[in-house]
């Protein structure tokens, strides 16, 4: 299998490109809309379709591509249930299934960040991409979008520690130059879920970050619920 770890730097999130190598068939999991040009012509250079573009849920940081990837090269747009988006081609939640060519993504219910927050699993080679709900060595913030930190230390114990402890965990963000992990390392070393950290215990971690909001908030929300294309000011009010 062909694969890509891709980054946007001013938002620290991670593209990541699968393809299948006797199909040519392609999957871009949360593609950047300021990288389209970039991502569209390692596809050509790689002689790759897209097929689909993933999400793993409404981001609040950055604007997705998949509307414009689906306009440019005629692929499906894929998100979790519940997240409140028009537009999109396949809704998917924990149980599904998406192949391209001869390979298969399982897709994995993780909400807890958001509410429709979803991990894709590609079992036959040992890799998860979980988006916002687990980093490396941290996880997704829990306080807005329909976000729980009691669901979200479910979902990663339930569906994510639950997994084989070598595979590898591939985050949607990282902000110190890791780009990937194991379910092992996790359930040992992260701070605020492994260690056999209780749910009170990641609740009371969570209850006292106090983040500030996205700066793209606004923005980004808005616009990722209609595949990450404009949206008019009226219509952004109510998808907010």
């Amino acid at each position: 299998m062909i694969f890509r770890q891709l980054f946007d730097r001013e938002s620290c999130t991670y593209t990541y490109l699968l393809g299948d190598d006797a199909s040519g068939e392609a999957v871009l999991i949360d593609p950047v809309r300021e990288h389209v040009d970039r991502d569209s012509q390692l596809l050509e250079e790689l002689g790759l379709t897209l097929k689909y573009t993933l999400e793993t849920h409404v981001h609040a940081d950055h604007i997705t591509a998949a509307g414009l990837l689906c306009q440019r090269l005629g692929c499906q747009t894929v998100l979790g249930r519940n997240g409140g988006a028009k537009g999109v081609d396949i809704l998917v939640g924990g149980g599904d299934s998406l192949e391209f060519g001869g390979e298969r993504i399982e897709v994995l219910a993780t909400p807890g960040h958001t509410a429709c927050s979803v991990s894709y699993l590609v079992r036959d080679h040992g890799m998860v991409f979980t988006g916002d709900a687990l980093f490396v060595r941290g996880c997704g913030r829990t306080d807005f979008q329909g976000g729980s930190a009691e669901v979200l230390y479910r979902s990663i114990h339930d569906a994510i520690f639950s997994l084989p402890e070598a595979t590898r965990i591939y985050p949607g963000h990282d902000y110190k130059g890791r780009t990937c992990t194991t379910v092992a390392e996790e359930k040992r070393f992260n701070p605020r879920l492994g260690g056999g950290k209780t749910v009170e215990e990641f609740v009371a971690i969570m209850g006292a970050l106090n983040l500030a909001q996205p700066t793209k908030i606004d923005i980004a929300v808005p616009a990722n619920r209609n595949c990450g294309l404009p949206v008019e000011p009226t219509e952004a009010e109510t998808l907010l």
